[in-house]
């Protein structure tokens, strides 16, 4: 490994954990909840996504990797439950679900139209996880009445929608401001 090749990856673990970081301070503010997680927050996915389009995928993904384990400690903080209902449910909703938020660099576009999809696509896997975890580890909390699929739809859908507007709407800034104008 050469000295600039040193450099360039210690420059991006140093981006990584500023972005995890950062991400994990937006998703500590918290405007709305739900009773068993799941939150809008101020724009927490965007640091992540915004690395993924500068880096790639694959740096997306560790940083949002990384981010869930932030969050994970978040919930267990503030959250009057405890987000653990078994190991394989937490690396399901952790981890991956807030690692899959680096599919957003798979448009490695510098304009907003290709942008755009990969925020969405990052953002309905991540609802597809939680959706998933919802019927296979949450039932015992849906309420009586309610079919399995629909209300673990819902549930998620009611903090995913609006963190999927809140970034589009993050990003499409950061984009007008040519904030991804930057050499790779």
């Amino acid at each position: 490994m050469s000295a600039g090749s040193k450099s360039s990856h210690t420059k991006i673990l140093a981006e990584i954990a500023i972005f995890a970081s950062l991400s994990g301070v937006l998703y500590s503010i918290r405007p709305y909840s739900n009773p068993f997680g799941g939150s809008v927050t101020l724009g927490s996915m965007v640091p992540v996504m915004w690395l993924s389009l500068r880096r790639g995928v694959r740096v997306g993904f560790v940083c949002g990797a990384i981010f869930g384990g932030i969050a994970l400690i978040i919930d267990i903080l503030l959250l009057p439950y405890s987000p653990i209902v078994n190991p394989v449910q937490v690396v399901f909703e952790y981890p991956i679900a807030f690692g899959v938020l680096g599919l957003a660099g798979l448009f490695h576009k510098k304009t907003l139209a290709p942008i755009l999809a990969g925020v969405g696509i990052s953002v309905f896997i991540k609802f597809l996880i939680h959706f998933s975890a919802g019927i296979i580890f949450w039932a015992s909390t849906i309420p009586q009445g309610w079919n399995l699929a629909v209300y673990s739809a819902v549930y998620n859908g009611s903090f995913l929608l609006p963190e999927f507007i809140i970034s589009a709407i993050l990003v499409t800034i950061l984009v007008k401001r040519k904030t991804l104008e930057y050499p790779l």
